[in-house]
């Protein structure tokens, strides 16, 4: 057990079925688990009087409310309540609590997290503007009376002309997704424990990992491109109304897929960042963890999605209506995708947009995931114990065994 990301180790993880072995620090422990959770003295007998009669008898208390109005004593009135020593709470997490973590902890470390995160949107967006200013090519022209075959040819080139489009951009955002990402969660591990950090301390543990998150997300976007390859791959070659409906099939059969391997891997980064796992054993850990839990976990995800996606569209609306506005571009071009007829004083006022919102959204997102992930340790594998013991908590010495 250390102090440092990767809390505790994943090989004697009981994460194959024997969660009901493991002790909770409200449980009592019978003299052997940590002290100062339920009291050794017992109250002795003839000391306490029935509900039905308080008041009565000799050695009774004042009654004090709880349990019905019955007299009880301090520390019988349930289970403790769960250490916090940072952000949140060492049990199983609500899904208000795993949202609230990840504020608190951009809150309490704003000048590390926001700061990281907003020199890297101010860098990415600078280059993403540059791009879309001169290197990217204009979009591809469709006629909306193509029918069949040459419908089919136009819409596969438009689609291979936005993804050219987009590639440039997407993988810069990538990029600095990642290394936001990596910061952020180190920023979490440490605030989980109540311990401050600098950008100096962060970037010094965090660094070591980033070319392993890059590999990571290379790797999980190739699978997802070969996914939807074969999906929309044999429609596509046959060139017909049969093939595009065959396409349309494959496109749905592979985003399901999809679906289900994104929420399965996504406690792959903060796995290879926390417990120092290799690539392809941070994609087996993800998926062990997230087994069992597939439907929890997409539910946490499509939640904090949709807070960034409102987040993003309540923030472009104004900036986008200035842009227009400064640069005199007409509405109709701008819904047409014909980019290189805006000038600078678009790309400038978006481009400020856009910083503002990956500032905030960066950091919040990569915090959600480090934090769910915590979450489903705490719950298969009990690093709530793990976590009090390096916060330093009493009653949690190295020890106190464990199951």
């Amino acid at each position: 057990m250390n102090d440092s990301p990767g809390w505790a180790s994943p090989g004697s993880a009981p994460s194959d079925g024997k969660e009901k072995a493991i002790p909770r620090p409200s449980d009592p422990q019978d003299g052997s688990g940590p002290t100062g959770q339920w009291s050794p003295e017992q109250p002795p007998p003839g000391q306490w009087s029935p509900p039905s009669n308080p008041g009565s008898g000799p050695g009774t208390r004042p009654p004090t409310p709880g349990w019905g109005g019955g007299p009880q004593q301090q520390g019988w009135a349930g289970p403790p309540a769960a250490a916090k020593p940072g952000v949140i709470p060492l049990r199983p997490l609500s899904l208000g609590e795993i949202l609230d973590g990840s504020v608190s902890a951009l809150r309490a470390h704003w000048r590390t997290a926001l700061g990281f995160s907003l020199t890297v949107s101010v860098i990415t967006q600078i280059a993403v503007i540059l791009m879309q200013r001169y290197l990217l090519p204009e979009p591809t022209s469709i006629d909306p009376n193509a029918t069949g075959a040459e419908a089919l040819r136009q819409t596969a080139d438009s689609a291979r002309s936005t993804l050219i489009s987009l590639a440039p951009a997407s993988l810069l955002s990538m990029i600095a997704t990642l290394f936001t990402a990596s910061v952020v969660t180190v920023i979490i591990s440490r605030s989980v424990l109540g311990r401050p950090t600098t950008l100096a301390d962060s970037w010094a543990e965090a660094r070591p990992r980033v070319l392993p998150l890059l590999g990571l997300t290379v790797l999980v976007a190739v699978i997802m491109a070969a996914i939807m390859t074969v999906g929309i791959g044999p429609g596509l070659l046959l060139g017909s109304e049969a093939g595009a409906a065959l396409a349309f099939l494959g496109f749905a059969a592979a985003c399901v897929v999809m679906l289900w391997l994104n929420v399965s891997f996504a406690l792959a980064a903060p796995a290879l960042m926390l417990e120092r796992q290799s690539i392809v054993a941070a994609l087996r850990r993800s998926a062990k963890l997230v087994r069992g839990a597939w439907w929890r976990t997409f539910g946490i995800l499509a939640l904090t999605y949709l807070l960034t996606f409102l987040l993003t569209f309540l923030v472009s609306i104004p900036f986008t209506a200035i842009a227009v506005i400064a640069d005199g571009t007409e509405v109709s071009d701008l819904f047409g995708g014909t980019a290189p007829s805006v000038g600078w004083p678009f790309l400038i006022v978006t481009g400020i947009g856009e910083v503002i919102v990956s500032t905030l959204i960066y950091p919040f997102v990569a915090g959600v995931m480090a934090l769910l992930y915590v979450d489903q340790r705490i719950r298969r594998e009990a690093l709530d114990l793990d976590l009090a013991r390096a916060a330093g908590l009493p009653g949690y010495g190295d020890n106190t065994p464990r199951s």
